[in-house]
């Protein structure tokens, strides 16, 4: 569904992005895992060309991304970002009917399905009307996710998608997110700095530093074959988690 081959970025001669590659099967959750600066938001970015390559070739379902006009290519690809994005001047319905209306949907379409992912999300139908200001931020953060969901997209990137909210709201709005029915057809990447949620999340993790991917591989391949002493350092810092986790790695395997 997506692949990403030797591709690069670099802004004003300084290489953020340095040589990176990798596949994402369909039906799969990859997360790009790492610090802040390591390059994992701009390499997410690339995929839809919200920021474009300096050099590397991107296929997504099967194209060359760089033949594709950039909105055309955005249509199939939902997209939350850690801020939500929501457009402060439109209603919630407005917020998430975006994309049904660019591709030309019925006004009763659009409405159905509004209700459906907003009750899908745990929000009743009273917030149809209200606008991003009247929200705190898991509401918000959920009128977001509805919003790049509603058009079925086949692909979805998301960009620290839970990591303004607070520690309680955070896990609410993963747990409903990581259950909805839909997702499980979706092809996913995820970017996190967070260990626990990547682990939990993932069914590849690529972990970045410095622009570049320091390893790749299962969950399990980090946890009990890392390639360096990075890979150990920054995994071991959350060892209390990493070993409820691994018990459910291994009761999987």
């Amino acid at each position: 569904m997506i692949v990403a081959d030797h591709i690069s970025k670099h802004f004003n001669g300084i290489e953020a992005v340095k040589d990176v590659s990798f596949r994402v099967a369909e039906g799969e959750t990859m997360v790009l895992l790492g610090t802040s600066g390591c390059g994992k938001t701009t390499t997410l970015k690339m995929l839809n060309r919200l920021i474009e390559a300096t050099s590397g070739r991107i296929e997504v379902l099967g194209k060359n991304i760089s033949d594709e006009k950039p909105e055309i290519l955005r249509r199939s690809i939902g997209y939350v970002s850690q801020n939500n994005g929501l457009f402060p001047h439109y209603t919630v319905a407005e917020n998430i009917a975006v994309v049904p209306r660019l591709l030309g949907w019925q006004r009763g379409d659009i409405r159905d399905h509004t209700g459906r992912w907003l009750d899908q999300l745990k929000l009743t139908a009273h917030f149809v009307n209200k606008y991003p200001g009247e929200l705190s931020g898991g509401q918000q953060q959920r009128v977001a996710i509805a919003r790049a969901l509603i058009a079925n997209p086949p692909v979805l990137l998301l960009d620290e998608p839970f990591g303004a909210l607070d520690p309680v709201t955070r896990a609410s709005v993963r747990k409903d997110f990581a259950e909805l029915p839909s997702l499980q057809q979706k092809t996913v990447v995820l970017v996190t700095h967070d260990v626990q949620e990547a682990l939990q999340m993932g069914d590849h993790i690529c972990l970045m530093d410095k622009g570049s991917i320091v390893q790749q591989g299962k969950p399990g391949d980090l946890l009990l074959r890392p390639v360096n002493e990075f890979v150990h350092a920054f995994l071991g810092g959350h060892l209390e988690d990493i070993s409820r986790i691994y018990e459910r790695i291994r009761a999987q395997e």
